[in-house]
């Protein structure tokens, strides 16, 4: 949206659930949009709300995603905002919104094309998680929801005059489920310019291992709780004085209940750049998730070596080995985090190239190009 706003206007109306600071978001987002419009989720709470939610959904035709996000007062914004002013773009981040009318113009006047940005295929995600969760009772929800939201998610795609995602793994899976439809891979990108090594960050200190990412959701938990069980017993083994520094905001109590004298949890934190030059190696051992992983795409930029499941690493087109290593098995995983521990100057060549990578390859303004072009082509087809 940064480098979008360099050379168009662009409006933003959106979701806000509780745990952001709306007034911060506001005024960070009117830096590069003409009018922002946040609309307080007041669905989007978690505990017993959340709870009641799904439960709520279980007798709905419509999946709890979609639920969560259903509000008169979005409704509201969008109509109020699309019938105001003509745009050449409505861009929907998501699938989960697609249930609005979009395609509102002021009296007169042609609607805009819908483009959707696909993160990941949601319903893909949710039916991994339907299979891999761990009581019976989530399992059977879980295949309850992942078919709705299928359903849901399918019918956005459709109506849409084009969709994009993160990788050409996700590109194929959406074309696989509707063939014919206009599609684009944007990779996720990151600000290569912010994310880089600085002469003021503190150096490798060639014992710390990071993992980092929002810690509430479903991929992130279980790829650090199975590095906690399979992967770190076996670093630790081997060198007495490695630590383990997990960030990320929100972590539930089982992850809570991992901190120790060689495993931090810092929570969230402001600026993630010196934390992670610091670190000796960054991991992301994931066995859950869609889409690309942003984690891999700013450790890079930061000039990390980075050990990965092969999912982890999914859609992001770089050389096992050279921009990084990549590892499945939890023993292979270990022995590959203990190579970069005994070899600082194996982590700093990995490092260097992944850096290279990064900055040819996903930096935000390569990715706003490419949306741009696919953006063009919309309008020229709907001319």
């Amino acid at each position: 949206m940064t480098e979008l706003a360099r050379r168009h206007d662009l409006t933003a109306v959106m979701v806000v659930d509780d745990e952001l600071d709306a007034d911060e978001c506001r005024r960070a987002m009117q830096a590069y949009c003409r009018e922002v419009v946040l609309i307080p989720n007041t669905l989007g709470r978690g505990g017993f709300a959340k709870r009641l939610l799904q439960v709520r959904s279980l007798v709905s035709i419509r999946s709890f995603e979609r639920l969560r996000v259903t509000l008169v007062a979005m409704r509201r914004a969008l109509d109020r905002v699309l019938s105001a002013r003509r745009f050449d773009i409505v861009n929907l981040e998501f699938p989960y919104l697609g249930h609005y009318d979009l395609r509102r113009a002021p009296p007169g006047q042609k609607p805009a094309p819908v483009v959707v940005d696909s993160h990941e295929i949601a319903f893909d995600l949710a039916r991994q998680f339907a299979r891999t969760s761990g009581s019976l009772g989530r399992r059977l929800y879980g295949g309850v929801n992942w078919r709705k939201l299928r359903r849901e998610e399918l019918r956005t795609y459709r109506s849409a005059d084009g969709v994009y995602l993160c990788s050409a793994a996700d590109e194929r899976r959406l074309l696989d489920e509707v063939p014919g439809i206009r599609t684009a891979v944007v990779p996720n990108a990151a600000d290569v310019e912010y994310y880089q090594p600085r002469p003021t960050d503190p150096a490798p200190d060639g014992r710390t291992v990071v993992y980092f990412g929002l810690l509430s959701t479903v991929p992130n938990a279980d790829g650090v709780t199975h590095f906690a069980q399979k992967i770190w017993p076996r670093i630790a083994a081997v060198y007495s004085d490695a630590r383990w520094k997990i960030i990320g905001g929100r972590p539930p109590p089982s992850l809570l209940a991992l901190a120790g004298p060689r495993i931090e949890l810092t929570g969230f934190v402001s600026d993630l750049r010196p934390h992670l030059a610091s670190a000796a190696a960054v991991v992301v051992p994931l066995r859950l998730g869609g889409g690309t992983r942003l984690k891999i795409v700013e450790a890079m930029a930061m000039g990390k070596a980075i050990v990965s499941t092969r999912l982890g690493a999914e859609g992001i087109e770089a050389v096992p080995g050279r921009d990084l290593l990549i590892e499945d098995e939890p023993v292979a995983f270990a022995d590959a985090v203990n190579r970069l521990l005994a070899n600082p100057s194996l982590a700093a060549r990995i490092g260097q190239s992944g850096r290279q990578l990064a900055v040819d390859r996903y930096g935000w303004s390569g990715a706003a190009q490419t949306l741009e072009g696919f953006y063009r082509r919309i309008l020229e087809k709907a001319s």
